[in-house]
């Protein structure tokens, strides 16, 4: 079984994921005929020209499983520690992932399962968690060293920002920007935006108090809340947010809105989805709904997709005090009964791909994502008529049964005698 990055539920239902080059895929296709031999040769093909760790500790352990079903146990054990120096850390899929059996009597391995199973990426105390800000002092540092040299700039950022950056940050630009290129001709494109935000980005320290008030909120609601780091990036403007098992990945450039920054350059969509810098202790709340949605069943349907994302907007609004999105609540308000005949005529589809991550389908006259929307009404819905409120939450984390869920809230009674 090969080991796939964590991503967070959030991903199932994003047009973005982490990005596989062509050996990669080629590799993946020979694994599935059982050509190990092969397959491992692609996969550190794929990690040679992969550009961020990421990436690389996905092929690398990829590569290493094959080379243990190949009988190669000595070559097997090398690349799993070049996996483990790359960031790999999930002991428990270590110890169960039966391609690495071959593994197992070797003197090394459980000196490695130990090593792996003393990293911890989060904390039951929401205390101890880290604000990481290194990579917005990385970047400016590289944004002023491209500026001046500009033919260069590309390798400059390379250099100065991604190939030092923390483990969110390789997160990150693994499952939201895809490439340094990219990076770098988002921002050529956007030259007076991202002037003009660097004071913003350094406040995130002042906001502290009100995202650790948040940490402890959710332990008060539920105990068996985890609480990672929480890494800020610049990125691409793709993404305010998501989660790995690295932490809370926060794409700055899209959270640090004040009436002076200048957004002509920006499309429809970016503006829109441009947030406040007030507002970003409630995106630091969604994201952490999401990293703690490891209960969860998973499932393609649209229903399945609008509960794990409308439930990080409203557990995050009660552990935080405001929504993530409040523009949606804004433009739904009198058009109710017709969205949610809408999405009843595919909740139990494979569709969140016309309500989830649907930046393309925004217009001047409606948004995108009312997925996220729809999703908070059933969560509401089912925490007002619950007389013990912690175990709503405790409901909502840990979903099987999304139909018998939504029943039960009685979210579908509603809107059904509402006016529009």
């Amino acid at each position: 079984m090969l080991k796939q990055i964590y991503l967070s539920l959030l991903l199932l239902f994003s047009t973005c994921g982490f990005a596989q080059n062509i050996q990669s895929r080629k590799a993946d296709s020979l694994y599935a005929v059982k050509s190990y031999i092969a397959a491992g040769r692609y996969y550190l093909l794929a990690a040679g020209t992969d550009e961020f760790k990421s990436l690389k500790r996905n092929e690398y352990y990829n590569a290493a499983c094959c080379y243990a079903l190949s009988g190669k146990a000595d070559s097997a054990m090398f690349l799993l520690k070049k996996a483990v120096e790359y960031g790999y850390k999930d002991g428990a899929h270590l110890k169960v992932d039966t391609d690495l059996d071959a593994l197992h009597s070797m003197p090394e391995w459980a000196t490695l399962v130990a090593r792996i199973g003393n990293i911890k990426a989060s904390t039951n105390d929401p205390l101890k968690a880290k604000l990481v800000t290194t990579d917005i002092k990385n970047f400016w540092k590289a944004y002023d060293l491209a500026h001046q040299d500009t033919a260069n700039r590309l390798a400059i950022y390379k250099k100065y920002y991604v190939e030092p950056g923390t483990v969110g940050l390789q997160d990150y630009f693994a499952i939201k920007v895809g490439s340094v290129k990219k990076f770098v001709q988002t921002h050529d494109s956007k030259p007076k935006f991202y002037a003009a935000i660097r004071k913003n980005t350094f406040m995130v320290e002042s906001q502290k108090p009100q995202m650790i008030a948040s940490f402890v909120k959710l332990k008060q609601l539920y105990q068996a809340a985890n609480f990672p780091d929480v890494y800020f990036v610049i990125g691409a403007f793709t993404s305010g947010g998501t989660s790995t098992e690295s932490g809370l990945l926060i794409g700055l450039d899209q959270g640090v809105r004040t009436s002076d920054i200048p957004v002509t350059e920006l499309t429809l969509w970016q503006n829109n989805n441009f947030n406040n810098l007030s507002n970003l202790p409630n995106t630091i709340a969604h994201e952490l709904i999401h990293f703690n949605q490891n209960g969860m069943k998973r499932d393609t349907s649209l229903l399945c997709g609008v509960m794990i994302e409308g439930m990080a907007d409203f557990i995050g609004e009660l552990i935080s005090g405001n929504n993530a999105n409040p523009r949606l609540h804004v433009w739904a308000k009198g058009k109710e009964k017709q969205i949610w005949a809408d999405f009843e005529k595919e909740m139990y589809l494979k569709r969140s791909y016309n309500w989830i991550a649907n930046s393309k389908q925004e217009t001047a006259d409606k948004p995108a994502d009312l997925g996220y929307w729809v999703g908070y009404q059933i969560c509401k819905a089912y925490y007002d008529k619950s007389v013990d409120k912690a175990k709503a939450v405790n409901d909502m984390l840990n979903i099987k049964d999304y139909k018998a869920f939504y029943q039960e809230s009685g979210a579908h009674m509603l809107f059904t005698n509402a006016a529009n």
